[in-house]
């Protein structure tokens, strides 16, 4: 079956997804000339259906592939569990999730301790966000400007209007405010708030980095009005940052930590909404009150497992700071050698955005990266930035690769904008 799969040309893939898929998404590859559809993967590294191109992955699906593509450890862990288990009943006690459950209370900061397991980020994101209107009471949630949730209910109600304008009017006591500013949060926050809900790092809007108080400025402003502190860590948890948690820069515990994409391996879907222990309370009367039915599968649990046991020893962070480091070095020069497209590298870590002189010059340098053999995606809702988000298990030889195919993109995004 997999033979007759890779047997399809490129063309062929594209009609097919046009036809069942997305003709929207086919055309709009096809219009900049990225005509690629996934084949092979391994470690780093994506090759089109058909075995001509092959991109070094630098955006990792938003940190799902942090251990790279099919890393062997998960791989393992995937087939033996497949010689075991199944789904599971969402409805029964599973030994399988409490293991994973008491591996996350271990690894999270402060008293985070009960998870609610689920299959996307948005589902995670809205099911905090139930959490909190139940626990206090309330209905409204303060997000930022240009974050990005989940494309689910609740989640897309905490998002920027135009993922919402198109479906119609959605739940009401949604309020943003822009990114890093605590006086904002401290304006909007009353006493309707029930939670205030924040990416560590918002990948969406460009990788902005917060001082490095804001995140305890913004638990103090929550606890003096009584709403809960979220934070949003599906992108920037599991290592990404070089500390295991990025809220662990800002040493900052929040009531509910969501966690997710990496957690999967890229093998098996699974996310985690982590919760302090007095949010428990919401659960008492009816602990049935919300379902999940493949949420923490047991069949994933050993995927996730791993996952964990990989990314949080100490010489895994060391090394992705070490990576950290290099990039930081490798980009010191681009400032005056591109002046004009060119400004800075964002980086907490290896959470990094590539920022750009001007809104256009983010995808054209999208695409020229990927004719340099790059697979880099720019920030929906900041186009200047281009989200760079290498493998966190790369070693230094490919890091000075990826750094050269950077310089090349960058330099034929120079030629084209002047």
């Amino acid at each position: 079956m997999l033979s007759e799969m890779y047997s399809l040309s490129t063309e062929q893939a594209f009609d097919l997804y046009a036809r069942y898929v997305s003709p929207g998404k086919a055309a709009f590859f096809r219009q900049f000339g990225i005509d690629f559809a996934v084949g092979k993967r391994e470690g780093p590294f994506l090759w089109s259906v058909d075995g001509r191109k092959r991109l070094i992955d630098c955006h990792v699906n938003g940190g799902v592939f942090n251990l790279g593509h099919r890393h062997p450890a998960v791989v393992d862990a995937m087939q033996e569990a497949l010689q075991a288990l199944d789904i599971g009943n969402h409805h029964l006690v599973s030994g399988l999730k409490a293991q994973l459950a008491a591996r996350l209370a271990n690894v999270t900061p402060g008293d985070l301790q009960f998870t609610i397991f689920g299959v996307s980020g948005g589902e995670a994101i809205d099911t905090a966000i139930k959490v909190a209107r139940a626990y206090t009471g309330r209905t409204d949630v303060i997000s930022a400007v240009g974050g990005y949730h989940g494309h689910t209910g609740l989640a897309l109600a905490a998002g920027d209007e135009k993922y919402r304008r198109p479906f119609g009017p959605l739940a009401p006591g949604f309020r943003q405010v822009p990114f890093g500013d605590v006086d904002a949060v401290s304006n909007a926050v009353d006493s309707q708030t029930a939670a205030v809900l924040l990416e560590t790092v918002p990948a969406t809007y460009g990788m902005p980095i917060p001082k490095t108080d804001y995140f305890s400025k913004v638990r103090e402003i929550c606890d003096r009005a009584g709403c809960l502190l979220i934070v949003d860590e599906v992108q920037t948890g599991l290592g990404r940052t070089g500390k295991f948690w990025g809220i662990e820069h800002f040493d900052t515990v929040p009531d509910i930590l969501v966690t997710g994409k990496g957690l999967s391996g890229g093998i098996y879907p699974i996310t985690a909404t982590i919760l302090r222990p007095p949010l428990m309370r919401v659960f008492e009367p009816d602990p049935f009150i919300h379902i999940s039915t493949f949420g923490g599968a047991d069949i994933g649990v050993p995927v996730a497992l791993t996952v964990l046991e990989l990314s949080s020893r100490p010489d895994f962070l060391a090394h992705v700071n070490a990576l950290a480091q290099f990039f930081a070095g490798r980009f010191a020069s681009f400032d005056e050698k591109y002046d004009g497209v060119y400004v800075r590298l964002r980086q907490l870590g290896l959470m990094m955005g590539i920022e750009l002189s001007r809104p256009e010059a983010g995808p054209l340098f999208s695409k020229m990266a990927y004719e340099a053999g790059l697979l880099c995606v720019y920030a929906n809702n900041n186009p200047r930035v281009v989200q760079f988000l290498p493998p966190l298990v790369i070693d230094i030889a490919l890091a000075e690769e990826i750094g050269q195919r950077v310089e090349r993109a960058l330099e034929m995004a120079a030629n084209v904008l002047d």
